[in-house]
């Protein structure tokens, strides 16, 4: 068997082959379903400069007779119509106020309508007092939850008579205009009001106007994303390979994982303009990396910087320096005084999918980044502060989400609500990860150092009665008929390995463990360095069942970083005793049926 340093090595040269940090220009993608934000940009089309007014046309085709409730966001008056009914109208001087949440985009007002089986018309009427000039849609936010069996119209022109399929494809929406409104008068009938005639002109604000498309936009996007995205995603688990990289690159001595790890940083600091110009101006608010705008929520800003303040840590001068401790600045205000906390505990929590929702990732996502953190500031009572908030944070969560009586952590807990959700294995990883950062790094002498040792060895001393013979944890760990899965099993294997070779657990028990669990991870690995076996992120749920169905995927980089991490931990731990390499080299023997 290779040495665990060199299957890692697999892995990393891999990612540097595949991964272009670079984006790919194309139209921007039309969606045919309402089930998401739809928007009309009437300044981008029409300009801006002087009072007008245009209209947006198309269709919203109901599988059967429903009710629909929109959410809507404009600037200025705006009047819409349902088959020929109005059904909507504001009038006033006002602005565009959207707001970024977690996973979700807020609007200020709503309306309800009643859709007729088959097609329906909506027509829009859009104001502009000479600056801005849009109007947005969508369904109300689902905010992240699990929703099964959502049944949502189409939208757009491809059962419109007379229309080319070409221009469906491109484009939901005909719009007409600009009208005179110079007296800002939302009520002046123009000619869309009571007829819609292709081929015929209509008397425009400055010239004769018809019915056209909107500006079309070409976006900037990721090259050949899977349903689980791509290598250099803004996220957490791309910001966690970037890190494992990084320590690749210290384990062996070969710095193309660290310039790996370089180009995702600087990739995304550079792009941040550009990503800004397709949320914002292009309306392109689910456009490639745009959660690294403005979106609160850790796994878009905390988890995914630990590269850049891994770099700040470790190497002292390098070009676009300031850049970085910019960035890490403006990530540890978000830490401290703007994200979400739980009333009373003040931990980490989030409002997805509903306010103060405590996910156990959180203990990942936001507590390593904060130990990082202490580690790089110089003032000593800032220090002794975020290392204090570390503390506190991974013993208030237990209060939350770890289960009592079966010695696990839940996936999440809705604040007030008592309903156990499953043990689902990656989170249970987040988990005793985060515990093992806090560990290596607190002070010794740090008043809340044993209790955080006590629940980490309880915590493996439950997770190592749940390991399958085949060296795998399950995916729901109590669950034989979830499949084996490779993430999850790699981060315990790297925090039980962290825990032997720092004696926080007897070898004697774990080093089997840990042995017999990193000999199933590697028949995982092929010789290439791709990796099998991998479940795809989830959003959180009582229904044990979607955990089970997850689907999994090859390369998935939730796993990726969590098995590089493994790799070396597992390599330092036969690097420090005669016992761990006599028993590591044992496992070459044990059985092992790959997944």
């Amino acid at each position: 068997m290779k040495e665990p340093i060199k299957i890692a090595a697999l892995i990393g040269d891999k990612l540097i082959r595949d991964t272009p940090f670079t984006y790919r220009l194309e139209v921007a993608k039309n969606n045919g379903v309402f089930d998401r934000m739809q928007f009309v940009d009437f300044g981008r089309t029409f300009g801006l400069g002087c009072p007008a007014v245009a209209y947006a046309w198309t269709q919203l085709i109901a599988p059967k007779a429903m009710m629909l409730t929109i959410q809507i966001e404009h600037n200025d008056g705006c009047k819409i119509w349902l088959n020929g009914a109005e059904v909507y109208a504001q009038r006033g001087d006002r602005k565009l106020n959207l707001r970024l949440d977690e996973r979700s985009l807020e609007m200020s007002h709503q309306f309800e309508i009643q859709l007729q089986q088959g097609a329906n018309t909506l027509l829009i009427k859009s104001e502009t007092r000479g600056k801005e000039w849009r109007v947005l849609l969508q369904p109300p936010s689902e905010k992240g939850a699990v929703v099964n069996g959502a049944v949502h119209p189409e939208i757009g022109l491809r059962r419109v008579q007379n229309v080319d399929a070409k221009i469906a494809e491109l484009t939901n929406w005909l719009v007409v205009g600009p009208f005179a409104n110079a007296r800002h008068d939302l009520d002046e009938v123009h000619a869309p009001e009571y007829e819609f005639r292709f081929g015929k002109m209509y008397p425009g604000l400055d010239a004769p106007v018809t019915w056209m498309i909107p500006k079309i936009e070409i976006h900037g996007a990721m090259i050949d994303p899977l349903p689980w995205g791509t290598n250099y995603d803004w996220n957490y688990h791309n910001g966690g390979v970037a890190w494992a990289m990084q320590h690749l690159a210290a384990a062996t001595g070969d710095p193309k994982y660290a310039q790996w790890a370089q180009r995702f940083c600087d990739f995304h600091l550079e792009g941040i303009p550009f990503v800004e110009h397709q949320v914002k101006t292009l309306n392109a608010t689910e456009s490639a990396n745009h959660f690294i705008i403005e979106t609160p929520l850790l796994d878009f800003t905390l988890a995914p910087s630990l590269p850049f303040i891994h770099r700040l840590r470790t190497e002292k001068d390098f070009a676009g320096r300031a850049a970085y401790e910019k960035w890490i600045s403006r990530m540890l205000e978000y830490a401290r005084r703007e994200q979400i906390r739980l009333p009373g505990h003040g931990i980490f929590t989030r409002t997805t999918p509903v306010q103060f929702t405590t996910w156990v990732d959180d203990v990942f996502m936001g507590i390593p980044f904060l130990v990082q953190a202490a580690l790089l500031v110089t003032n000593p009572e800032t220090r002794k502060q975020i290392f204090d908030d570390a503390a506190h944070q991974v013993l208030e969560f237990k209060t939350q989400v770890w289960d009592e009586e079966d010695e696990l952590y839940v996936h999440a807990r809705k604040f007030g609500d008592h309903t156990k959700l499953p043990h689902w294995s990656r989170c249970n990883g987040w988990a005793i990860w985060a515990m093992s950062e806090v560990l290596l790094h607190l002070p010794p002498d740090h008043p809340q150092r044993a209790a955080i040792l006590e629940q980490f060895r309880l915590h493996a001393a439950s997770l190592a009665r749940l390991q399958d013979a085949s060296g795998f944890w399950f995916n729901v760990l109590e669950r034989p008929d979830s499949r084996p899965e490779v993430s999850g099993t790699a981060i315990f294997v790297l925090a039980m390995a962290r825990g032997v070779a720092t004696g926080w657990l007897d070898a004697a028990i774990f080093l089997p463990v840990v042995t017999r669990a990193w000999t199933a991870i590697t028949s995982a690995i092929e010789p290439d360095g791709t990796v099998h076996g991998i479940c795809m992120g989830t959003m959180c749920t009582e229904d044990e069942e979607y955990y089970v169905n997850r689907p999994f995927y090859d390369n998935d980089t939730h796993g990726l970083f969590a098995v590089l991490f493994a790799a070396i931990e597992v390599q330092k731990l036969q690097q420090t005793a005669q016992p761990a390499r006599n028993i590591i080299r044992a496992a070459d023997t044990l059985p092992v049926q790959p997944i």
